[in-house]
């Protein structure tokens, strides 16, 4: 079986509980860099995510437009703008489907990225969320089981978040603090990595 509604559902359930506890660090973060409100964006987009959980379409691009809409009311957060982008993608990419097999995640997050891209105005290499959801796109490119493509996810966004610790950040807010971002964690790239780790 691939991603249903029933099993997004339950990620989704997981990933609200984790943002609840993950929500002063991603404060906290996001303090050195930016507004200090991630932690705060994530948990309002999953709790309301979670009044409509239970009551989804079985159309997965339905139900994902659902998710992307609770985010797009996490009132001027820039990152819950990029993140209802992202899942809009992924919506018409599955709109019309009740199933979609493990080994389209990949290029389904390949459809966001580029969405997410043309709307923030951000290039690979800027150190954003966007760095580390390229790195588990191609990580789990071919990946077709569940458990090994949940792992090389978890795998390629702590990669990601190494690899780019020590760079400046180039976009938005977080670029004004210049070669102080150097040595501190993209929020963003934590937020994803905390939505990967609940699902395990």
């Amino acid at each position: 079986m691939g991603l249903t509604t029933t099993n997004l559902a339950d990620g989704l359930k997981r990933i609200a509980a984790r943002m609840e506890t993950e929500a002063d660090a991603l404060n906290s973060a996001d303090g050195e860099l930016g507004d200090g409100d991630l932690g705060v964006t994530m948990v309002r987009g999953s709790r309301l995510v979670m009044e409509t959980v239970d009551d989804l379409p079985e159309d997965l691009g339905m139900a994902l437009m659902k998710v992307a809409q609770a985010f797009t009311k996490t009132s001027g957060s820039s990152f819950g703008t990029l993140l209802a982008t992202g899942l809009l993608a992924a919506a018409k990419a599955t709109k019309g489907r009740t199933e979609m097999p493990w080994r389209e995640l990949s290029p389904i997050l390949g459809t966001a990225i580029a969405a997410m891209m043309a709307r923030g105005k951000a290039n690979l290499g800027d150190k954003t969320v966007l760095d580390a959801m390229a790195a588990v796109q191609h990580a789990t490119d071919g990946v077709e089981e569940p458990a090994a493509l949940l792992q090389a996810s978890r795998d390629a966004a702590s990669a990601a978040l190494d690899e780019f610790r020590g760079q400046p950040n180039k976009i938005g807010r977080a670029r004004i603090f210049a070669e102080k971002s150097v040595g501190l964690d993209d929020p963003g790239m934590l937020a994803f990595k905390a939505v990967l780790d609940a699902l395990g």
